[in-house]
């Protein structure tokens, strides 16, 4: 350290031209001419006459007199006059700094003893400026004209720089060079003629000593740092929310992190820790206050995706509030094998492995149920329920089951303990949470080990809630399809009977008059055939087969349309109540399906709340992110519009709810419901694309939310809509009025010399069909099958106008019969009849292909106004 010498010792400056005087000049010019004067007077006293020396004499004493009297009152300055402080003057010349102070020229004006002793100057004459002796030396010129010109601007400054070798030669050069401070300064100094100047001061210290302390100070820590980097052993630190604000080069390099791009907090543990072992971790709690420490033994994830089996020494502090805080975190690689006592250590390490790292939950527990140790899987898997700390307590297993399965699990115990080796699996649900489905297998213990001497069991733990869940919708679908294939067979068979009897019925009415007896008795089997017609309806709208006319609607307009029947069916005493979505995206299905499904609905929820109370229909647009939050099952991600119906009623019990889209179930009295409601509404619902979700509780009410997807119209779609809007105008100028419906008589739907052939499996349907049209003029030929239809168009050389054909029939069905027809017949016209939805069979035909439909069961003018139609277009 640099020794300060004491104020006795220096007692004044080695430099200080700042109190010189500035009329010494004066004082020896007049001092000579006095003398000059004298002389004068002594030689050339002969030749002098009295009153010339006399005269000169008096002006001499005048003008001496005017100057003392000047001096005293301080017009003219002989003597400095002294403003210095003495103490301010003693600090400054012994301070340990050395302190030089030049004017704007560079001339030294004030220089301490410790500059000299700093740059090598004994006396006044040695010393020299900063610029003088600083900027001959590469290492400082640098500094010192940065200095100099921030002075010159009125600014301070300070550097730092080291020298090779001292500026002072007495005090001897080092291997690692000298470290010198230099501090600058601009001093504003009033000058004795009235100008203001301005001063350099400039301070200059040795702090060689200082830097050489910080250099061992910053050694030692990089010593450190560099052992804690590349120590044996990894090391990182964790913040509260698990972020790494530090790893170490060793177990960067074992993950094949760059350490160089490593910026702290942007990982995260849990990016670190493979498989279930984060659950590991976080079991490890530190209680507040207090550290918590525990050996974790999982496997961290390389950068290349691959495992690296470690063993953590993990400790983890908590904050006075309990909340947790930072981790520290020792990281022990255990990849390495060997032999010997290695082996088993390389066993063990194989075994923790898989133990932490298989997807299976795993416990191990004593004869009394009380859970010995866990994997990461478990305690992730019954998070909430098993904690590290429970274990600990002596927590028994059976407190993640449902009470109902804590006797088959202490069966299943005790089997264990008397080393049954064929122990049948439990299955049960989660204590606090009855959705989620496990099944544990447990199995005995044979060989028990010195670290656990007391094991009885190893259970291994599974999740079922899934497959349980696919399960059911699996059991559900098979039941519903085959349902519908039950419900869309009967209904076929029923629309062929009840076409054959509207055609027998509509023929004898041709025949009789109102008058007649049995007139009205025709017009009650026709009124009961259409009434069965309306079931077979709902029976295919279950088996979603059913002819659906599907048109882009808007749910707002038709919500409000039915609103007025609505209110008529729920009566007086219940309350309908709308809330419409704003900018519904419109949706694309059958209008008049459509209404019955609301209408079949709204009155299921006033059979649902006798006392009367409120129905809410609600309606708004649903986006894709809203369809995959609620995660319904079967639902596909989409934007869809959602039409809710909620009552206040009675509710829907779980076990009900399960089969209220079934056909033909009702909860309903006797007479009062034919269970063809909720099944057509289901079927609608699914063949218009969109999903239905019930949703109740007994005692407060159900609520049905529909989800229609969202109709975007293609380019297609909106050049046809164009296209039928100017033919409809057309269609419109030409006949100058609109088109008059067509009556019932036969004068209207008369075949002339047009020319038939009837294609029907069912006798009765093809019998009656033939009849009713031969009533109308046409000439007809008949055919079971398309095989014999093929037949009859050869012998007839093609010469048929019009093919009206049956969908399902043996041999050769419709869709055959007209694929095979156009190869030789492109342009013969063709009618499908279905009780089925027209697309159920058109899917299998070509894009292109042209035909006519008429959905079962029909009637006379049905079919007569059809043919007629396909005539004419």
């Amino acid at each position: 350290m640099t020794e300060t010498t004491p104020a006795a010792a220096n007692p004044a400056a080695l430099v200080d031209r700042s109190a010189k005087p500035r009329s010494v000049s004066r004082l020896v010019f007049l001092a000579l001419v006095m003398i000059g004067a004298s002389i004068v007077f002594f030689i050339f006293k002969d030749r002098l006459n009295n009153e010339l020396m006399l005269g000169i004499l008096g002006v001499l004493a005048v003008v001496g007199i005017f100057f003392l009297v000047s001096t005293v009152i301080g017009f003219v300055d002989i003597m400095p006059k002294t403003t210095a402080d003495p103490l301010a003057r003693a600090f400054i010349d012994t301070h340990p700094e050395g302190t030089l102070v030049t004017d704007d020229k560079g001339r030294v004006v004030y220089a301490n003893h410790a500059y000299g002793r700093l740059t090598g100057s004994t006396n006044a004459a040695d010393v020299q400026s900063i610029e003088a002796i600083l900027s001959r030396h590469r290492e400082s010129a640098e500094a010192v004209y940065r200095l100099t010109n921030a002075m010159r601007d009125g600014k301070d400054g300070q550097e730092e720089f080291r020298m090779s070798q001292p500026l002072s030669a007495a005090e001897g050069g080092t291997e690692a060079g000298h470290w010198y401070r230099l501090r600058a300064r601009p001093i504003a100094s009033g000058d004795r003629g009235g100008k203001d100047s301005k001063l350099m001061a400039w301070q200059l210290s040795d702090i060689s000593h200082e830097r050489t302390e910080q250099e061992m100070v910053f050694k030692e820590l990089q010593n450190a740092i560099n052992y804690l980097d590349h120590a044996p052993v990894g090391f990182f630190s964790a913040g509260r929310d698990g972020e790494i604000v530090y790893l170490n080069a060793t177990l960067a390099d074992w993950l094949g992190m760059d350490l160089t791009s490593f910026l702290p907090g942007k990982v995260m543990l849990r990016d670190l820790v493979a498989g279930a072992g984060m659950a590991l971790v976080e079991s490890v709690q530190a209680e507040p206050g207090l550290n918590r420490t525990a050996q974790l033994d999982l496997d961290l994830l390389k950068s290349n995706g691959q495992s690296l089996p470690v063993r953590l020494v993990h400790r983890v502090s908590a904050t006075r509030d309990g909340s947790p805080g930072e981790s520290r975190t020792i990281v022990i690689s255990r990849e390495a094998g060997g032999s010997g006592v290695h082996d088993a250590a390389s066993a063990e390490m194989r075994f923790t492995r898989f133990f932490n790292n298989t997807p299976m939950a795993i416990a191990s527990v004593d004869g009394a149920g009380k859970i010995l140790r866990t994997n990461g899987p478990f305690l992730q898997m019954f998070h909430g329920l098993v904690t590290r700390d429970d274990m600990e307590r002596g927590s028994l297993f059976e407190t993640v089951l449902r009470e109902d399965d804590r006797k088959g699990f202490q069966d299943a115990l005790r089997q264990a303990a008397d080393k049954q080796g064929d122990i049948a699996p439990i299955d049960s649900r989660r204590a606090d949470d009855e959705e989620r489905h496990f099944r544990f297998y447990v199995n005995a213990v044979i060989e028990h080990s010195e670290e656990a001497p007391e094991e009885t069991a190893i259970i291994y733990a599974v999740e079922t809630t899934e497959q349980k869940a696919l399960e059911a919708q699996m059991a559900q679908t098979q039941k519903m399809n085959a349902v519908g294939t039950l419900a869309g067979g009967i209904a076929h068979d029923f629309n062929n009977v009840l076409t054959a009897i509207l055609l027998s019925a509509d023929h004898l009415l041709m025949s009789l008059r109102p008058a007649d007896s049995s007139f009205a008795d025709l017009i009650e089997i026709k009124r009961n055939a259409n009434r069965a017609a309306v079931l077979v309806r709902q029976l295919l709208a279950f088996s979603r087969k059913q002819t659906m006319r599907p048109t882009v609607l808007s749910m707002t307009d038709v919500i409000g349309d039915l609103r007025m029947l609505v209110d008529r069916l729920i009566g007086t005493n219940v309350k309908l109540e709308l809330e419409f979505g704003r900018d519904l995206w419109p949706v694309k299905t059958d209008l008049g399906q459509f209404e019955q499904v609301l209408i079949n609905l709204a009155v299921n929820a006033r059979d649902a709340m006798p006392d009367g109370g409120t129905i809410t229909v609600r309606t708004r647009n649903v986006e894709a992110e809203e369809v995959a939050q609620l995660n319904h099952r079967g639902m596909e991600v989409g934007e869809y519009v959602l039409i809710e119906l909620a009552d206040a009623g009675t509710g829907i019990a779980p076990e009900v709810m399960e089969k209220i889209f079934e056909p033909f179930f009702t909860t309903k009295d006797v007479g009062k419901g034919t269970g063809l409601g909720l099944s057509m509404v289901y079927g609608i619902i699914k063949q218009s694309g969109g999903y239905i979700y019930p949703e109740s509780e007994v005692g407060k009410g159900t609520t049905f939310r529909i989800f229609l997807p969202r109709h975007v119209e293609d380019e297609a779609e909106k050049a046809a809509a164009v296209a039928e809007a100017a033919a409809a105008a057309g269609r419109a100028a030409a006949e100058g009025a609109p088109a008059k419906p067509a009556s019932d008589g036969p004068e209207d739907l008369t075949g002339g010399s047009a020319v038939v052939l009837l294609v029907e499996d069912e006798e009765a349907v093809r019998r009656g069909g033939k009849r009713m049209l031969e009533a109308r003029g046409y000439e007809v030929h008949e055919a079971g099958t398309g095989v014999e239809a093929l037949e009859i168009l050869t012998e007839l050389e093609g010469k048929v106008d019009i093919v009206v054909s049956d969908v399902v029939m043996p041999e050769m069905d419709g869709p055959t019969l007209l694929t095979e027809l156009r190869k030789d017949y492109p342009d013969m016209k063709f009618i499908f009849v279905s009780g089925y939805a027209e697309d159920a069979f058109a899917k299998n035909l070509p894009a292109d292909a042209k035909f006519g439909f008429l959905a079962k069961p029909f009637s006379l003018k049905q079919l007569a106004t059809s043919v007629r139609e396909m005539l004419d277009a």
